[in-house]
């Protein structure tokens, strides 16, 4: 099928804007290129420090420098449920590499914190952070620059952003993803979220709460819902990083294990020194992004990849912005329906047909980029297949033409809906995004007096006063990243999904995050200019009236300019919010960070 003319016109935007950042990033990329194994650029006493605890028999094709010596670069920790399954996956890795004639060193580990252990809690205010430093944790375990090919074991929110950003600095060598796999289902998850307001109202207690959580969150593997986590592993699909298919295996399968090892063949395979190199420079290109920017949209995924997929294109060299996710959107429509945009969750996505249903569907309607690279090889088709055990053998077969659940996954001809899951608002109050995939059509739009909170502890001891009990648009200030490091409000979700459910309009409007798993509250987050950067929605009170217009993406403060123009900025004290739990450390970040539209990061745009 031919390519959409209006995505290939947004493609070339694109290509035209970053030309002289991507030429520049290129030509360093092209610098570090040798086609030599990278041990060869090293002395003698380096090279043996390199390999002085490795096993005899992997100290021989070390020292001889002739074959690949493949980089494992992991979040593992056995706190979070999606990483714990990692492991073991080190001496998989190991074993198959060995069997393909190369080796394999675990080359550093990044940290990897859990979104759902510190929702509501201070720790959340390094999380957004967190990302870069695990950007800089992969460059430092890749400095040692003995390895010609690079595995990333990762999966969770900020963790798949920060390592390939990290790995776009080595982006000369090959770079693969390695997932682990989502938990077994538990507990629906409309029944935790009926739970979680019932907290909220007083009328179940802690126990009860405690045990609905557990339902939830029982297992190794990654939570089910369609969050941050799961769009990542998405994205690594339709951006060409993942081995086709292996998204969303399960952990702790002959398949899943097969998957593994294959991931470390193939590595060796497409270094310089193997028969088909394939750098990350080759996959990461402006068509990657905008396939990253489809399978985001036609998923309803994650708020936070309005961030996250700026960030990894600026260490690319590319530009991109909330224009070019307004664009896609626009064109694509929404195929899937997931929780919170569905009563699904991921492993019945996946048993539907999954990512290789979507991407065959979409390069059929000429939605996605064919001609790409990838680390299976040239084109994306490859990514329409699902792999199989065959007596034992790992293989891959076309996925499913036909949706398995017509309730999960649609067509482009007879979608959910006729355009994607994200939008665009701006207005006097600046710009902003909102998940509209999962909020009814007949809650996109909210007019109603602002309430202004400084805190999410502010709102809740409202609600708990009974001082909510109507119409209103929540003003949330002060989260932004300079702020306090733009923690996700999801704690707010149960609250307001309350008083939305009691019939009243209620909005949420706030220069924070949701979490990914952004509900069917209306939130209109990552407002840009952040109010510690001057923004206008500092100088909101309360009283004015705000619109929210999800339909034709606009956020308005009913207040003349300049009448808003002349408040001053009623900045809270931000003392409490710098120090404890590690925060005092993250003060240079907060200095450092650029805007929500351009990724949240503390580094440069690449190439310059």
């Amino acid at each position: 099928m031919t390519l959409n003319a209006t995505l290939a016109a947004l493609t070339e935007r694109i290509r035209q804007r970053s030309e002289t950042s991507r030429r520049g990033w290129l030509a360093r990329v092209a610098a570090a290129r040798s086609g030599a194994s990278a041990r060869s650029a090293v002395s003698c006493t380096n090279l043996a420090h390199a390999y002085a605890a490795s096993p005899a028999f992997d100290k021989i094709p070390l020292r001889e420098q002739r074959s690949p010596n493949i980089a494992i670069v992991t979040a593992y920790n056995d706190m979070l449920s999606a990483h714990q399954p990692f492991e073991g996956y080190p001496q998989i890795i190991r074993v198959a590499a060995r069997e393909a004639g190369a080796t394999a060193q675990v080359a550093g580990g990044v940290p990897a914190m859990c979104d759902g252990v510190t929702q509501g809690q201070p720790g959340m205010e390094l999380s957004l952070f967190s990302r870069d430093v695990i950007a800089m944790s992969t460059a430092v375990a890749l400095s040692h620059r003995v390895f010609d090919a690079v595995l990333c074991l990762g999966v969770c929110d900020k963790i798949v952003p920060g390592l390939l950003i990290g790995a776009l600095s080595f982006a000369h060598l090959p770079v693969i993803f390695v997932p682990a796999g989502p938990m077994r289902s538990g507990l629906e998850n409309k029944e935790k979220a009926r739970i979680r307001q019932l907290y909220a109202e007083g009328k179940v207690g802690r126990e009860e709460l405690l045990a609905s959580e557990e339902a939830s969150y029982h297992d190794a593997g990654t939570c089910t819902f369609y969050g941050t986590a799961n769009s990542n592993q998405m994205l690594m699909e339709f951006m060409g990083l993942h081995l086709p298919g292996s998204a969303f295996v399960p952990p702790g399968t002959p398949l899943r294990d097969a998957l593994t090892a294959a991931a470390a063949r193939r590595a060796a395979a497409i270094t310089a020194l193997g028969p088909e190199p394939v750098s990350l420079a080759e996959v990461i290109d402006e068509r990657a992004l905008v396939n990253g920017l489809v399978g985001l949209m036609c998923t309803g995924g994650s708020t936070n990849h309005a961030l996250h997929l700026v960030a990894i294109a600026r260490a690319a060299g590319i530009v991109i912005d909330w224009n070019d996710f307004a664009a896609v959107s626009a064109l694509v429509p929404l195929l899937a329906k997931v929780y919170p945009n569905g009563s699904a969750d991921v492993n019945r996505f996946h048993a539907a047909g999954g990512t290789g249903y979507l991407i065959g569907r979409l390069l059929d309607a000429g939605l996605l980029h064919a001609d790409v690279h990838t680390v299976a090889g040239p084109g994306l088709a490859r990514f329409a297949e699902e792999p199989w055990l065959d007596d034992g053998v790992l293989r891959w077969r076309p996925a499913p033409l036909e949706s398995g659940d017509a309730a999960v996954l649609a067509t482009p001809s007879a979608p959910f809906q006729a355009d994607g899951g994200l939008r665009v608002l701006a207005g006097n109050l600046g710009r902003a995004v909102i998940k509209v995939s999962a909020v009814a059509p007949d809650q996109r739009v909210v007019e109603a007096p602002a309430r202004v909170f400084d805190s999410q502890a502010a709102l809740l001891a409202s609600f708990a006063r009974g001082e909510l009990e109507r119409d209103f648009v929540a003003v949330l200030r002060y989260q932004g990243p300079r702020a306090n490091g733009m923690p996700e409000l999801h704690q707010l979700t149960p609250t307001l999904g309350v008083l939305q459910d009691r019939g009243f309009k209620v909005a949420l409007v706030t220069d924070g995050r949701m979490s990914g798993a952004s509900g069917k509250v209306p939130a209109a987050i990552h407002v840009t200019p952040e109010c510690l950067a001057d923004g206008p929605l500092a100088r909101v009170r309360d009283g004015d009236i705000i619109r929210l217009d999800a339909e034709v993406g606009t956020l308005e403060a009913r207040v003349d300019d300049a009448t808003l123009a002349a408040r001053a900025d009623q900045l809270p004290s931000l003392a409490s919010q710098a120090h404890g739990v590690g925060r005092e450390l993250f003060e240079v970040f907060r200095r450092a960070v650029g805007s929500a539209e351009e990724g949240a990061a503390t580094f440069p745009l690449a190439g310059f």
